[in-house]
């Protein structure tokens, strides 16, 4: 007895099926987008409300604000601490703050004696007054730690060897640095001497993130690591390995590389030296 014309092509039905299925589980997805949250074409809001895991630094970075600026505006005195709630005000002052110098006890003019004492002829004499010195205190000084650097002017260093695969954009939102492709865990070494101000995966878009301060003018900033191998307050030299090349948030393995002047950014490609 022959087997029904459907029953024949089920079971290769089935087979199809099944294999449509895997091939679709297979299938890798796209990565996500990275969007660079800074525009300068876009005026910021007037105020920000500060919320967890933030800290002065991470919002003048998203907003492209120069660090003492904007502490100077809102009227905070380093380490510029912050608490969730607090609403900042998002402008840069036109001058860093400058400390007041702190002015010693002065002695203060007061009486021995509330009546007057009076001479031989009766007439009445002034007061004997005696100086009394208020007690001096000396502030407890925060020395921060130094910035080792020459100065702005000297050389700058490649940060990876890999070639670019992404150029800087000047207009919009598109893209504040350049990207050299790399292989997961080759060595990132820091373009200038300096402090790391940022290490940590809290700013959207670049992964994990270090950022040095070099000047009172540049910093610059490693992004999409695998690893990062300084803290921050760490000094590091020109050229010391502070990360590992990684793809946190990438379509493959890159380092995301910006320089930023007074909180803008510049085309690392203008200061690097040529290759």
């Amino acid at each position: 007895m022959r087997k029904p014309f459907v029953s024949r092509f089920r079971k290769p039905f089935v087979i199809w099926c099944f294999l449509a299925v895997l091939s679709a589980c297979s299938t890798p997805k796209p990565a996500a987008p990275i969007v660079d949250r800074y525009n300068p074409s876009e005026k910021p809001p007037s105020h920000y409300v500060v919320v967890q895991n933030d800290t002065l630094f991470s919002i003048a970075w998203r907003y492209g604000f120069d660090l003492d600026r904007l502490a100077t505006a809102n009227n905070l005195d380093q380490p510029y601490t912050i608490f969730p709630g607090q609403t900042l005000i998002l402008q840069e002052a036109s001058h860093a703050l400058v400390a007041k110098p702190v002015i010693p006890g002065r002695p203060v003019q007061t009486a021995t004696s509330k009546s007057a004492s009076r001479g031989k002829n009766g007439t009445a004499v002034a007061p004997v007054l005696t100086p009394k010195v208020t007690p001096t205190v000396t502030p407890k000084v925060v020395v921060p730690k130094p910035i080792v650097i020459a100065n702005d002017r000297s050389p700058w260093r490649w940060p990876h060897s890999g070639p670019i695969v992404r150029r800087f954009v000047a207009a919009g939102q598109a893209h504040k640095g350049i990207d050299l492709k790399g292989k997961i865990g080759e060595p990132v070494t820091a373009s200038k001497a300096g402090v790391v101000v940022y290490s940590g995966s809290g700013l959207v878009g670049y992964g994990n993130l270090l950022i040095i301060k070099h000047s009172e003018n540049y910093l610059s900033a490693y992004g999409h690591n695998r690893r990062l191998l300084k803290k921050e307050g760490e000094q590091v030299a020109a050229g010391e390995t502070i990360a590992e090349l990684g793809d946190s948030g990438t379509d493959i393995p890159k380092l995301h590389f910006e320089i930023r002047k007074n909180g803008k950014p510049i085309d690392p490609v203008t200061v690097l030296p040529r290759r």
